[in-house]
């Protein structure tokens, strides 16, 4: 079965994990269903490719297996982060219960609550399409052995929610691991060797039967996924060590970064735009490079040429941004001019806490590092 134009389905390998890119083709509004953080650059290419502004980023639950990138995914384009209000994802904008509709244009989604394999679950309704997210896969369902799960609550769900839709309704799965891109209620209802022709009964023999392997990620992945996948592990072990990244040298520590601009050993590159340097405060001695500039957040078209004149052969560059997302960008435009190019974890203000106030909860300024009025 083909997708419309409007959707765009695309795979993360390591996670086997589907994510969904919805938009309207008159206005290019859009919004991203279950977003991974390392296919980050993956999907800001697909947006701009297709020329979609990005209003929503959204999760269908809590993934134990591989990190989200939707708070990434807001920083960069603007879009609101929304999730399961049952999942405890208290930093998404929008908690979304049965029955509520995300708008992007002219097109919608609405919200199917769907508990089970964990109690905030939903699934979302698009037409004649349902992005089912690990309720329903392909041939299977979602395992309930962890993060609140219930084959009771699953067994419900899938037989008084999913299984009420339209035969010919297309299934989007968060997940399938044999190659498969979609498939329909009527032939889940019919053939899922999990939940088809099974009482409930037997459904939950079956489930607490399983016996499957713990997530690799879980560890890492779920509390990260519960601040929209900012992540919290830059201090401890990290603290004076790097994070290595697939497209620039790494991420480390304010505290580190300190040290080797100290050292002599880099260059420290603040990439926010000048307004921001002014109203928040800024670094004495740092390169003032912004990224983006206002009005409007345009890329600097002369970044790459200010790198090149700010950064002396065989000295590191270290980004600073606001909280660590912008100077990603940054750090892969240096490391594709040749440079050793690293990221600040948590920026000069850090993540908004939960009153959307910065500098509270990490970055430059809270650990004390030199900083100065404008």
């Amino acid at each position: 079965m083909g997708s419309p134009p409007e959707l765009i389905q695309l795979f993360d390998p390591a996670s086997s994990t589907y994510t969904y890119i919805l938009f309207d083709q008159v206005s290019r509004e859009g919004l991203i269903i279950d977003p991974v953080d390392e296919q980050l650059e993956r999907d800001l290419a697909v947006l701009a490719e297709h020329a979609i502004k990005l209003v929503w980023a959204v999760e269908t639950h809590g993934h134990a297996d591989h990190i989200t990138s939707a708070w990434l995914l807001a920083e960069h384009t603007g879009a609101r982060t929304a999730a399961p209000a049952g999942c405890g994802i208290t930093t998404a904008a929008m908690q979304i219960k049965d029955g509520d509709v995300l708008s992007f244009g002219q097109e919608q989604i609405r919200a199917l609550h769907t508990p089970g394999h964990t109690a905030g679950s939903t699934c979302y309704l698009w037409r004649n399409h349902v992005f089912t997210g690990d309720t329903l896969l392909i041939n299977a369902c979602g395992r309930t052995d962890f993060q609140s799960g219930s084959p009771e609550a699953l067994y419900d769900s899938l037989t008084r929610v999913l299984f009420a839709l339209p035969d010919a309704t297309t299934v989007w799965p968060g997940h399938d691991y044999q190659g498969r891109s979609n498939t329909t209620i009527g032939a889940e209802k019919r053939s899922n060797v999990r939940i088809a022709g099974k009482t409930k009964a037997e459904f939950v023999e079956l489930m607490n039967s399983l016996n499957l392997p713990r997530p690799r990620r879980i560890d890492e992945a779920v509390p990260a996924n519960l601040t929209s996948g900012h992540r919290h592990d830059a201090g401890g072990g990290e603290l004076h060590g790097v994070r290595p990244a697939n497209s620039y040298a790494g991420d480390i520590s304010p505290q580190l970064a300190y040290q080797w601009w100290q050292a002599g050993d880099a260059v420290l590159i603040d990439v926010r735009s000048d307004a921001e340097r002014e109203w928040v405060g800024f670094v004495p001695g740092a390169v003032a490079l912004p990224w983006k500039q206002w009005p409007g957040m345009a890329v600097n078209a002369g970044f790459a040429d200010g790198l090149v004149l700010a950064v002396p052969a065989g000295k590191k560059a270290l980004m600073l941004c606001r909280s660590g997302v912008r100077s990603i960008a940054a750090a892969i435009c240096a490391t594709e001019l040749g440079l050793e190019a690293y990221n600040i974890l948590e920026g000069f203000e850090g993540e908004p806490d939960e009153h959307a106030h910065r500098g509270c909860k990490g970055g430059w300024r809270y650990h004390g590092l030199p900083w100065r009025q404008g």
